[in-house]
């Protein structure tokens, strides 16, 4: 991604938190843009909001009215919303699991560059990689930059939890513990501790 796309990507986000804002209605940054707020790996070609299915029709209207245009892809868990040539995903069934009031709580409102949003948790950020993963989608290497940037954010006890019906969920925590990424007591269920919480 070159540094003037990130910069109008960027712009994007803003524009279109924005509006979702000033709607009122309940939502959350995820997906790389969400990882680089917590101060992990940079971001990737888009930008990604996790919203409520009952809310898709008013916030694609306000973001109609605020100049993006929506397009319905042939995938039937998000809505995407050109700004120009930049992308947004509003995701309301991500792996398969509508996104709900409970889903969104797990945010803390965080500054994104010159805006202050509501940023998905770095353990759910994990959880939703890893349940990406299955027998024809199982590159463990789109997941390590996540779990190597943001480890001390994770609740890796949580992350094992959430994804206990994964085997290549549980293949991939096997790794960062090997890799040192992750500690083995909380994998192992010892206290099931509490990340530590840093600035991002």
């Amino acid at each position: 991604m070159t540094e003037g796309y990130a910069e109008q990507l960027l712009l994007t986000l803003k524009r279109a938190a924005s509006v979702l804002k000033a709607k009122g209605v309940p939502f959350a940054l995820a997906g790389s843009y969400a990882a680089w707020a917590h101060g992990g790996h940079t971001s990737e070609h888009d930008v990604d909001f996790l919203i409520k299915h009952e809310d898709l029709e008013e916030i694609t209207t306000a973001l109609g009215e605020a100049g993006f245009r929506i397009e319905q892809p042939p995938e039937d868990w998000l809505i995407k919303a050109y700004d120009g040539e930049q992308l947004v995903d509003l995701i309301y069934r991500p792996i398969e699991i509508p996104v709900t009031d409970q889903t969104l709580a797990d945010a803390s409102v965080m500054n994104v560059g010159p805006i202050s949003i509501p940023v998905l948790s770095a353990t759910q950020l994990m959880v939703h990689k890893l349940l990406t993963f299955d027998q024809h989608n199982c590159d463990f290497a789109r997941g390590l930059p996540l779990a190597r940037s943001l480890r001390e954010k994770i609740d890796w006890g949580r992350v094992q939890q959430d994804t206990e019906k994964s085997p290549y969920a549980a293949a991939f925590l096997v790794l960062v513990e090997k890799l040192g990424l992750a500690p083995a007591e909380q994998l192992r269920g010892g206290d099931g501790g509490q990340a530590t919480t840093t600035t991002a």
